[in-house]
């Protein structure tokens, strides 16, 4: 299950809810956080996405993984946005992080240059993420679900806190139950978050291993499609020399936004070893079984913990601010 890369980045699926984080209560949020401020923001930020969507459909699927990478960390506050500089390695240049899709910067970026213009030092990056993510999923055919405002952009932005927070595409179902649950979520939100797999890439290294040595004495994984399994091969043959091979996460539907991903599953087509764990364990099948007959079960499910994901780790007050650039602290710019 672990995330896949984004056309042609990683999508790797893995959000957090801080329920064991603080005893404080939540920020309010608002949907209309912005009506008086910034009237136009969700208008610039639709017409942003539409268009680099249109140019590159890699963004969608690089947004929507560059969302759960941001929050999964700090919170979603940004901090993923920051660049690094001679005293500090920031988040986005930590081994997981360096496959996202540059279009999924720009995208953010482009955004928060218009805003700026418009109005300026009101808006804020960790906003924009979110605004653009659940846009980019509702134009490729997915669920349009309310988006909480009021971030703010987060202080602190270190490499060194990036692994330990992401979960990996080789886990077992246990391993991923306990990991997800100690962020507060379930195991149907959890198996809903998976379903962002059916956009996107996953890079040939991350799941070779079924392809070339599963086991001692069976070197392809048994649950891989045979069909699918030797054109992985073709496709990986040379992974280790050209580390950018990809395949599409959903091979029937790539760019649309449904429920496929959890059909493939129960056809073998499942590319991650994670994914495909999904479908075998007993505690997560059912959840599974359910989103691949009953597609609108599966965005109610998926649009409910979008909403929950959003929530994390939420800057307010002295421990944020409202970035100029989304690539640097204001103090950093000012100096």
């Amino acid at each position: 299950m672990a995330m896949a890369a984004a056309l042609p980045a990683l999508l790797v699926l893995c959000i957090a809810f801080p329920l064991t984080q603080s005893a404080a209560p939540l920020p309010v949020l608002r949907e209309d956080y912005y009506a008086k401020t910034c009237p136009d923001f969700q208008k610039i930020v639709r017409e942003t996405v539409n268009t680099k969507q249109m140019a590159n459909p890699v963004t969608a699927a690089g947004t929507l993984r560059l969302f759960f990478h941001d929050c999964m960390v700090t919170g979603c506050d940004a901090s993923l946005l920051i660049n690094s500089n001679h005293v500090n390695k920031a988040e986005r240049d930590a081994e997981p992080n360096l496959s996202l899709s540059g279009d999924a910067y720009e995208v953010i970026i482009k955004a928060k240059t218009t805003l700026e213009l418009t109005c300026p030092g009101v808006v804020s990056c960790a906003d924009i993420i979110a605004e653009a993510t659940r846009d980019l999923v509702s134009m490729l055919g997915g669920p349009f679900y309310p988006v909480k405002l009021g971030r703010l952009d987060g202080l602190v932005s270190k490499a060194d806190s990036v692994y330990e927070n992401l979960p990996r595409t080789n886990q077992t179902v246990d391993e991923l139950i306990e990991y997800f649950g100690s962020k507060g979520f379930t195991v149907e939100e959890m198996v809903a978050l998976s379903g962002a797999h059916t956009i996107g890439f996953s890079h040939c290294k991350e799941f070779t291993g079924r392809l070339f040595n599963y086991n001692k004495t069976t070197p392809t994984d048994p649950d891989m499609h045979p069909k699918l399994a030797e054109a992985l091969k073709k496709t990986c043959a040379n992974f280790e020399k050209d580390t950018s091979m990809s395949a599409f996460n959903d091979m029937i539907t790539p760019g649309k936004f449904d429920n496929m991903y959890y059909q493939n599953l129960k056809r073998g087509l499942g590319l991650l070893a994670s994914d495909n764990a999904l479908v075998k364990d007993p505690r997560t099948r059912p959840i599974v079984e359910l989103f691949a007959r009953d597609q609108e079960a599966f965005f109610k499910a998926f649009s409910k913990v979008m909403e929950k994901t959003g929530l994390f780790g939420v800057k307010t007050g002295k421990d944020g601010e409202v970035r100029r650039r989304c690539d640097a602290l204001n103090n950093a710019i000012s100096a």
